[in-house]
C-alpha cells in the first residue's frame, strides 16, 4: 500500500521524520490531522516546547493509540503574524497508555527526536 505523503502549506509543516513514521505506521495525513483536531488526550511533549496529542483507535480486543508530537511556531510575514503547526513525529502505540504518566514513545523514535532537537539547525 502506497501512501501519498503530505505537502507543506501555510498552516502545517511536516518534518521528514514525521513523513517517515507515517509511512512506517501506515497513517495518512488526514488521519494525523484528525488526531490534531480532536484529541482524546493532550500531554506535554518530551522535546522542549512541544505538545503530544493522542486518539484512541483499534478494538477492545486489540486496543491501539495514535500519538502526534507537534510544535506551534510563530511566523512573521510582511502581511500578518500567524502561527504555524510543525508536526515533529507521529506513531502508533500498541496498547492503552496510562493517563498522566510519561508518554510511551518507542525507543527508536525517542532517539531520533533527541538527535533532531540536539543538533543545531
Amino acid at each position: 500500500m502506497f501512501l501519498k505523503l503530505p505537502e507543506n502549506n501555510e498552516k502545517i509543516f511536516w518534518t521528514q521524520h514525521s513523513k517517515d513514521k507515517m509511512r512506517q505506521y501506515q497513517l495518512s495525513d488526514k488521519r494525523v490531522l484528525k488526531v490534531l483536531r480532536k484529541p482524546d488526550r493532550k500531554e506535554e511533549g518530551v522535546a522542549p516546547n512541544t505538545l503530544a496529542v493522542m486518539q484512541i483507535t483499534g478494538t477492545k480486543k486489540h486496543p491501539t493509540e495514535i500519538w502526534l508530537m507537534y510544535q506551534t511556531v510563530k511566523v512573521r510575514s510582511p502581511k500578518a503574524k500567524f502561527k504555524k503547526i510543525k508536526i515533529i513525529s507521529t506513531w502508533r502505540y500498541p496498547a492503552r497508555s496510562p493517563i498522566g504518566k510519561e508518554i510511551p514513545i518507542p525507543p527508536d523514535i525517542l532517539e531520533e527526536i533527541q538527535k533532531m532537537t540536539s543538533s543545531p539547525s
